[in-house]
């Protein structure tokens, strides 16, 4: 027994050697670019009449910061859009095994957002299919970076097989 018990101790602590000896991974050039989201951000926009809800002015103020280890940015945002005052909480990162961005959303108003996207020079699109209505919908955010510190954002559906609609449109400035 004490054979056994002195081989599995030696098991784990040679185990726990090799695992220490490993080194973390760390954040590449696309997790970098990320870097620009940091800080807090005013946001002013319109959204139009959509099956995805009521026209009406949109207006929020999004603090965003490093998660833990630099891989991806946590966002928090206070705002009043059509349906009301809401609260959104976004998670953004790099996915390196499908080489696209990933971001996540969900709301106090039961919203909730998946989508995959890319950067060409300063224009970041993210596309992905949702339901809406009982129906599959085609969903496309661009988000174009004016300068350091200004974002224009398009809102874009459609249905699976069809043309899109521009559903929501702003602009967000960075507050120094």
């Amino acid at each position: 027994m004490r054979i056994l018990v002195s081989g599995v101790v030696a098991i784990l602590l040679g185990t726990a050697i090799v695992v220490a000896q490993t080194a973390a991974p760390k954040p590449g050039p696309e997790h970098k670019r990320l870097e620009r989201m940091l800080g807090q951000w005013n946001y002013e926009g319109e959204a139009k009449a959509s099956p995805l809800g009521p026209a009406g002015k949109v207006t929020g103020l999004e603090t965003c910061e490093w998660f833990q280890g630099g891989f991806g940015v946590v966002c928090r945002t206070k705002g009043t859009g059509p349906k009301g005052p809401m609260t959104t909480m976004s998670v953004m990162s790099y996915d390196a095994a499908r080489k696209a961005y990933t971001y996540y959303a969900i709301s106090s108003q039961g919203d909730n957002i998946f989508v995959r996207g890319n950067i060409s020079g300063n224009v970041w699109t993210f596309e992905d299919t949702m339901q809406a209505e009982g129906q599959a919908m085609k969903i496309r955010a661009t988000v174009t970076e004016e300068s350091p510190t200004v974002s224009v954002f398009k809102l874009e559906v459609g249905p699976a097989d069809g043309q899109m609609m521009v559903i929501e449109e702003g602009r967000s400035t960075k507050k120094k």
